[in-house]
């Protein structure tokens, strides 16, 4: 079975983070870069409670472009945020859209475990999404989008996304 989700790059290193449910159950993990370079990537960390992973590659240092991290405890409802992801196989894709909500609450992958202080957006999220970079209009990292709400059969979207704080990632 064939799976696909994005992730930012966070360092020199190869080191990628995206969602634990994006790399769930995988054998292979296949990573290709901006510039259709392909990888093999391993998974270095999983925390399947809070959906969040890191994998790494072997990519020459030149090839990454780590991105930068903002900070997530000054948000507020109405700014402008963006949203990067791979949606439907679509590489590439940044959707805008703005913070409509702070501090909701989204059951996690693992049984009974609630993930807190979730960032609420209404940029486009779909199916290929999951593991993406949230970025301010900055630029800056301010979350990793993980779910949409209520999505159809084919998991497009309702115009309601959820992304994962900075400040929980960190962690």
């Amino acid at each position: 079975q064939d799976g696909a989700g994005s992730g930012p790059i966070l360092d020199k290193e190869g080191h990628i983070l995206t969602n634990s449910h994006v790399i769930e159950g995988a054998k292979f993990i296949d990573v290709t870069l901006f510039d259709g370079s392909p990888y093999v990537a391993e998974v270095v960390g999983a925390d399947p409670e809070n959906d969040t992973a890191v994998l790494r590659i072997d990519a020459p240092a030149e090839e990454l472009f780590p991105v930068k991290f903002g900070e997530s405890s000054g948000l507020r409802v109405g700014q402008k945020v963006m949203a990067i992801g791979n949606p439907f196989g679509l590489e590439r894709t940044l959707s805008v859209g703005i913070v409509s909500a702070l501090n909701r609450t989204l059951p996690g992958r693992v049984r009974g475990y609630i993930m807190k202080e979730i960032i609420q957006i209404d940029a486009a999220l779909n199916k290929g999404n999951s593991g993406g970079p949230l970025l301010s209009s900055q630029g800056l990292l301010i979350g990793m989008n993980t779910a949409i709400a209520n999505p159809s059969r084919s998991g497009e979207n309702t115009g309601v996304g959820f992304a994962i704080p900075v400040n929980t990632l960190r962690s």
